[in-house]
């Protein structure tokens, strides 16, 4: 059971009390005052007259829930959905703790729950960093960078990165970089985005031959190369687990005091 799940059954709970209210509970509440004030010479006072009308405590808390319940559902299921790194995986583009919101609508409108698409409205592209549900387990959500297309040949070998037999270019930056001494500073192209990478010399990494990404699927590795379980290990990710686009990363928070001063767009 995933927040998802539990906000959709809140949602058609809430919903279904206040509309249950609307079209039974509430009019017999307002006959009962009619025959209640028709037994007497004088009338109800107002004490009496709201008792007969009060609200069960049920109706009461669908009534003030379900507005802000359905907004969030519609603004985490259509618009942007708020994620925390837990990981490594992705430095140095992304730190461990740092807070992230994920674009819902970048590659098409999906139901909530079902992961579903209805509504078309783009593909992925190389290079984008996207959030997943993990294929081996889809309960957890991944977020790794697109590096390989439906139809694309990747091979990953010497800590080189090919696409289309083409290596992607790469330049050194640094040597043994701030909080990673043990790593490379790279900048890798791929395609017109250019975005950062590490690589650890002393480490041989895995080794890939080439493979075909399918039809409907998506080839995907962390920026951080020698220390992310990626498509690498466990394979493709399928068009229906995609989650959305990472874009923004608006706070970060690693056990002290959050930061605000490392917001910026996510590329």
């Amino acid at each position: 059971m995933d927040f998802s799940f539990l906000l959709v059954i809140a949602v058609g709970v809430s919903g279904l009390i206040w509309l249950a209210d609307l079209l039974w509970w509430r009019p017999l509440r307002r006959q009962r005052l009619v025959t209640a004030d028709a037994g007497t010479t004088e009338g109800l006072d107002e004490r009496a007259r709201e008792k007969v009308l009060k609200e069960p405590w049920p109706v009461d808390y669908a009534k003030s829930f379900f507005p802000v319940l359905l907004v969030v559902l519609v603004l985490r299921s259509f618009l942007v959905e708020p994620f925390q790194i837990p990981s490594g995986s992705m430095r140095p583009t992304l730190e461990v703790g740092d807070f992230i919101l994920v674009n819902k609508f970048t590659y098409g409108l999906r139901l909530p729950v079902i992961n579903t698409k209805f509504v078309e409205f783009g593909e992925p592209e190389r290079g984008d960093v996207m959030v997943f549900r993990f294929p081996n387990e889809p309960a957890v959500n991944f977020i790794k960078r697109v590096v390989g297309l439906p139809g694309d040949r990747i091979r990953y070998e010497g800590k080189q990165l090919y696409i289309n037999g083409r290596a992607a270019p790469k330049e050194l930056l640094a040597e043994g970089p701030d909080g990673a001494p043990d790593q490379l500073l790279l900048e890798e192209r791929l395609g017109e985005l250019e975005h950062r990478i590490y690589n650890n010399p002393r480490d041989p990494g895995p080794q890939m031959r080439e493979l075909v990404v399918p039809e409907g699927h998506y080839f995907t590795m962390g920026d951080n190369r020698d220390h992310s379980n990626d498509s690498r290990y466990w394979g493709f990710v399928p068009e229906e687990n995609i989650v959305g686009e990472a874009f923004a990363v608006w706070m970060r928070w690693n056990g002290g005091l959050p930061s605000f001063t490392s917001v910026r767009r996510i590329r």
